[in-house]
């Protein structure tokens, strides 16, 4: 069996944190989970300096807010960071999750995770400068929405993992397209008329 196809009969969430650095120098750090099986992305906040107790408060949170789209999981895919401390874990725990703690240096280990880090930068981040924490939020969120609801996904046949509306019934006669900006216009998404 493949880790990839461990991780999906797990039905794992992984999680992770990467960095965004502002135009004044200004370093953050944003925590994200992810849901193997469904992909999609909970925001869990972003700090300046990553603690084991702000970490913990996070995970808290994660299960405040999406408690019921996280109750088919039943593993935690993490890498070894120091900001993961043992209250951290024990809040998954008590969930009813496993722990799965990456190899040390084997990004290839928490792929879904690495793979959503890949697509924020490519399409959002490294697209614009960030000059504050209030617009990273923003933008994080923003992208976040339309990475869940409307960012089609090769492996969900070309679906989003919580489509805000389905499929139309029949194709009508004439099409009329509306055009959405998000992320502050660096993102385009675009819907049939109704």
């Amino acid at each position: 069996m493949t880790w990839t196809e461990f991780l999906h009969s797990q039905a794992a969430v992984a999680c992770d944190f990467f960095t965004v650095d502002t135009a004044f120098l200004r370093r953050y750090y944003v925590l994200f989970f992810i849901n193997v099986n469904t992909r999609e992305v909970f925001y869990a906040g972003l700090t300046a300096n990553p603690t084991g107790a702000w970490t913990t408060q996070a995970a808290h949170n994660l299960f405040l807010r999406h408690g019921e789209q996280l109750d088919t999981a039943r593993a935690l895919v993490r890498d070894r960071g120091s900001q993961f401390v043992d209250s951290f874990d024990e809040i998954f725990r008590t969930e009813g999750f496993k722990i799965l703690q990456t190899p040390v240096r084997t990004a290839v280990a928490n792929t879904f995770a690495e793979r959503w880090i890949g697509s924020i930068r490519r399409e959002l981040l490294d697209r614009t400068i960030i000059w504050n924490r209030r617009q990273l939020e923003r933008l994080v969120g923003d992208y976040i929405e339309h990475y869940n609801q409307h960012r089609p996904h090769q492996s969900l046949g070309q679906r989003p993992p919580t489509p805000d509306h389905g499929p139309p019934e029949a194709p009508p006669a004439t099409v009329t397209v509306l055009r959405t900006s998000r992320c502050d216009g660096l993102i385009h998404e675009y819907r049939n008329a109704a």
